[in-house]
């Protein structure tokens, strides 16, 4: 299997990240997480504009413009043949901080900067991986989710953003550890408030009645790219949708629970903290939206065509 690193398609086997990588000692960076369906990239420009968003919080600039990165996944694909049922993982690291002298037994010796200033790293590192995930097994999409709360908070806004997908995921292992311990699939996080933000790699619904509703993002949720099609497919389906707080007490009285995400697609909830969640499998609504998101992945999202001669060159500005 190839990979991209910093302009050039390897086999994964010869990418080398440098130790002295900001993203490796710091966590100093974005990545983005998407999905190939039926032979094409599933909304690519809303996942474009959310690596953006990342880039100008953490003041990241990349040789290649966005539009050229979209086009390297592309190419990636058809270099791995994956032309569905693919997951691609984007990552912007900060890159390795700049050498430096330094006299050790009277030698001089250049070393990478170990310091944690941005400042000191000219260069971001660009890594694109084109492969397959299978985050739930089949029948967890029929049966629906076990989930757990945890008694980890979701991380602040004035402290390290939940909007931006950085490569700070400490706290979701933390959380994500609690729930193998506890026997769930994931772990759903409260705010500091005491809301329901999201789970550990998804965004979560609920239905009342005949109504989703799904915390908004100010509570600590991803603007999440799945969350946002199903958000559409609710208005297209005529049902009703709306963005508020939940509670969990809203959690355990739901009719119907469901996860959205990029790599776990739209999967119902069967259970939380030990309580039964409506029927205890997947709901009517649920269901619905399930069956109308993979409907929407058949035909949205930038064609990916097989080419028999792959460019040898990287694609850049």
């Amino acid at each position: 299997m190839q990979i991209y690193l910093n302009g050039k398609f390897l086999d994964e086997k010869e990418a080398m990240i440098s130790p002295f990588d900001h993203g490796f000692l710091y966590g100093d960076g974005i990545f983005e997480g998407m999905r190939i369906y039926h032979g094409r990239l599933f909304r690519a420009a809303r996942h474009a504009a959310r690596i953006r968003k990342g880039m100008q919080m953490l003041c990241l600039k990349t040789e290649q413009s966005l539009d050229d990165l979209i086009e390297v996944v592309c190419e990636l694909a058809r270099r791995n043949e994956i032309f569905d049922e693919g997951y691609v993982r984007l990552v912007i690291s900060r890159g390795v901080g700049i050498k430096s002298q330094v006299q050790s037994d009277g030698q001089v010796m250049e070393v990478s900067d170990l310091g944690l200033d941005p400042a000191k790293c000219p260069r971001p590192t660009v890594l694109i991986i084109v492969s397959r995930i299978n985050l739930y097994p089949k029948e967890w999409y029929e049966n629906g989710l076990k989930l757990t709360t945890t008694c980890i908070r979701r991380n602040s806004a004035d402290a390290c953003p939940p909007q931006v997908k950085s490569l700070n995921y400490l706290s979701n292992v933390l959380a994500k550890l609690e729930a193998n311990r506890a026997g769930a699939a994931e772990a759903v996080f409260l705010n500091r408030d005491g809301f329901v933000a999201e789970a550990t790699a998804d965004n979560l619904f609920i239905v009342e009645g005949n109504k989703v509703v799904t915390p908004p993002t100010s509570d600590g949720a991803l603007p999440g790219i799945t969350r946002d099609a199903v958000l559409e497919l609710c208005e297209d389906e005529k049902i009703e949708a709306i963005e508020r707080h939940v509670t969990l007490s809203d959690l355990y009285g739901a009719d119907e629970c469901f996860l959205t995400g990029s790599a776990a697609k739209v999967i119902g909830v069967s259970e939380i903290d030990g309580r039964k969640i409506g029927s205890g499998r997947c709901g009517p609504i649920t269901k619905r939206l399930m069956d109308a998101f993979q409907a929407l992945t058949m035909r949205d999202g930038i064609e990916i065509i097989p080419s028999e001669t792959a460019n040898t060159e990287a694609v850049k500005n």
